[in-house]
């Protein structure tokens, strides 16, 4: 197959021997990460979410929208049954992001282990937890696929959202992204639990959408905390970013934001999420202690486009109804959410957007892969006993001691967290890798 990538031509040959799939992590990831024992299908379902504001045509002279029928078009990952003689294969086509000079609408694949409309599995332990991921600005449906395929095959139903105005080859003003993304993410959770319904779709049966997660990058994190409750703050500069005043039904005062169901959601994923950070502020502390289902925010500690020092981490701090976790990549900046870029000879300002100039990118997403598992295993299963794997000791993993002499040879077995003298290195992460990261955690008040 051929990808024309600026005023390059590049031919790659997909053979099964040699293929690496998004989904499935290198061979230092830590315990978690591995995929699950469940076959995994994928499908493409089309939403309409209809008479909203279509603030990208806004009448200045009325001070007024129209409405419109709002598109969303969502990746379902689900556990699958894959009939004799079919490969768990599939490959999606991401386009790159846009404004690195490249012409027309380049893509690049994405190789991964699901099998593409394949039967579901129904019956016990169905239906399963559903979790929603929702990308930033710009981004894809596609673009933490690494994640949706590895939980589906530990038995969640994952959909991901391609947020229309905001996805790589279709880019336009950010105020609908800023108005549209936690709506979007409540709507495909109704849309979601309506299928659940209805005998003739897929996820009859197959889905418990009154068990949900959201996981959010960047512009997806903004929306996750919105919709786990953080009203917005009347005093934020987006308010005047969106005309019309229309996102002050977002604010954490007004009575169409506090009529808003989110009882279906258990628990929030933000990772480098978008918005607290000066000068935009989009939460106060009201806001933010509105937030009271469990969070696991993921950020790195150079992040300058969330900014950790002043965005992330006072969004995590005052988040103070809701047990959280901060997982901190040291020296990363905001690339922590996606997947790794394609093995091209690809520009720097595509890869700006895309790879992380300290980590390996593998390295990140199997590292995140972890940490989901068990954060969504504690709150949406129940699965107490994986809460060790979110609180490590000690709180920053140089500073862990692998618990048997530094001499003696070991077989690639993950560490326990701690042995009889007390030493501690972080459960879950084979020896001598649980470097550069941090974890910090604090209950609810």
């Amino acid at each position: 197959m051929r990808y024309f990538l600026g005023f390059y031509w590049f031919a790659m040959a997909v053979t099964g021997a040699a293929q690496t799939f998004v989904s499935v992590p290198p061979s230092d990831a830590p315990e978690l990460a591995a995929r699950g024992k469940l076959s995994v299908g994928v499908q493409t379902i089309s939403l309409i979410h209809r008479n909203q504001v279509d603030i990208l045509h806004f009448d200045k002279e009325t001070g007024k929208t129209p409405l419109y029928d709002r598109p969303l078009k969502v990746e379902v990952w689900y556990p699958a049954q894959i009939p004799a003689g079919a490969r768990e294969e599939t490959i999606y086509w991401m386009p790159v992001p846009g404004g690195h000079g490249f012409h027309g609408s380049p893509v690049f694949d994405v190789p991964d282990k699901a099998l593409r409309d394949a039967p579901p599995m129904t019956g016990m332990p169905a239906p399963y937890p559903l979790v929603i991921v929702s990308h930033g600005y710009p981004g894809s449906r596609y673009f933490l696929s690494y994640l949706a395929a590895n939980l589906a095959s530990k038995g969640y139903v994952v959909a991901a959202i391609d947020h229309t105005d905001s996805v790589f080859d279709d880019q336009k003003g950010f105020e609908s992204t800023l108005l549209n993304r936690s709506a979007d993410q409540l709507f495909t959770i109704q849309a979601l639990d309506e299928l659940s319904r209805e005998p003739e779709s897929f996820l009859h049966g197959l889905v418990n959408a009154a068990n949900v997660a959201i996981v959010g990058y960047s512009m997806g994190g903004y929306g996750a905390l919105t919709s786990a409750g953080a009203g917005y703050s009347d005093s934020s500069r987006l308010m005047n970013w969106v005309p019309g005043g229309y996102l002050k039904d977002w604010a954490m005062d007004s009575p169409k934001f506090r009529a808003l169901d989110r009882s279906r959601i258990k628990a929030i994923v933000a990772i480098a999420p978008w918005g607290e950070q000066p000068p935009y502020q989009a939460w106060d502390a009201k806001g933010l202690a509105g937030i009271r289902v469990p969070s696991l925010f993921i950020a790195g500690d150079h992040d300058d486009v969330a900014d950790y020092a002043e965005g992330v981490r006072p969004a995590f701090e005052q988040a103070v109804h809701s047990n959280r976790c901060l997982l901190v990549y040291e020296n990363a900046r905001h690339n922590v959410g996606g997947n790794p870029p394609p093995d091209l000879p690809l520009p720097y300002s595509l890869l700006q957007s895309m790879d992380e100039p300290v980590w390996r990118k593998d390295r990140i997403t199997s590292v995140n892969q972890h940490f989901i598992t068990a954060f969504l295993d504690v709150y949406l299963k129940g699965e107490q006993a994986e809460a060790s794997y979110l609180h490590v000791a000690p709180e920053r993993s140089d500073d862990g001691k692998w618990p048997v002499p530094p001499n003696t040879k070991d077989a690639g077995e993950f560490s326990t967290g701690h042995d009889a003298q007390g030493d501690a290195f972080w459960k879950g992460f084979p020896r001598r890798s649980a470097l550069g990261l941090e974890m910090i955690c604090h209950e609810a008040r």
